[in-house]
Formats: structure tokens, sequence, C-alpha cells
């Protein structure tokens, strides 16, 4: 297996991000767009959280893919804020980390995501699953 891969050569560059002035009933409507699980929080584009869809579904009582008679996740979205819901202190790595750094921060830390940024711009992120893809690509290559 290669030893120095850049987690750019995995990381999403098509970003799904949100602002800390959005609300919470936009990022459910990102989450279920998109079939993603983490988004990036921007403030005048410098990341200052990370919203995972974890962190949606502890302040609401209902799935975010049943639809209910009464719709209690808009009313429950209306007491929070992204700010307040969101992860704050967000670990981010270089373009050029490697996979298997990145890895181990994921493992440490007990993440499911890294956005990765460079001068506090947001050039990426990189999921639990670019890592898994990662090391099956890897595998079946060596198995040919």
């Amino acid at each position: 297996m290669k030893q120095k891969v850049p987690v750019s050569s995995i990381m999403t560059e098509n970003i799904v991000k949100l602002n800390l002035t959005d609300d919470l009933t936009k990022a459910e409507v990102l989450f279920k767009s998109n079939g993603i699980k983490h988004i990036p929080v921007v403030n005048n584009h410098k990341i200052v959280g990370i919203l995972s869809l974890n962190d949606m579904l502890r302040v609401c009582c209902t799935e975010l893919d049943e639809e209910a008679d009464v719709d209690l996740s808009s009313v429950v979205y209306n007491m929070f804020t992204i700010q307040q819901v969101m992860t704050k202190n967000v670990v981010t790595i270089k373009p050029y980390t490697t996979i298997k750094e990145a890895a181990e921060i994921l493992v440490k830390h007990d993440f499911h995501a890294l956005p990765i940024c460079e001068d506090d711009n947001l050039l990426g992120i990189v999921t639990s699953t670019d890592l898994i893809k990662y090391l099956l690509s890897q595998y079946d290559a060596v198995q040919l």
C-alpha cells in the first residue's frame, strides 16, 4: 500500500457548506438533497464549525427522513441556531496531510469527517467513507 499519498487525492472538493447565519431547516434540506452526513459551517469563508446529521438528530425527536402529521422538526429547528448545534473548535488538516495521518486523527478523536483547509480557505472534506473507499481500492489493486 502506498505510504505517502496526500489526502487531497481522495477529498471531496465540491463542498456543500452552510453559513453561520443559515438555519437548521436549510441544513436539513442540504443533508437530504445531497445524501451527506457532515457540513462545514463558514463565516466570511472561514470555517467556524461542522454540523453533522447526528447533531441534528440530537435536537430533534423525529427522524429527518420521515414525514409526520405535525412537522415537529421545524418547530424544534426554530428553537436553535446552527451555532448552538454545530461542533466548534473543528480539527482541520492540510491538503498534503497523508491519508494515513488523516485516518489516525479520525480514530484518535472518534471523528467521521475532517475539513481540509489551507490559509483559512476551505478546500475540501474527507470522511471515514472516503477512507474506506480508498482502502478498498488499494485492496483491489493488490488482488490483481
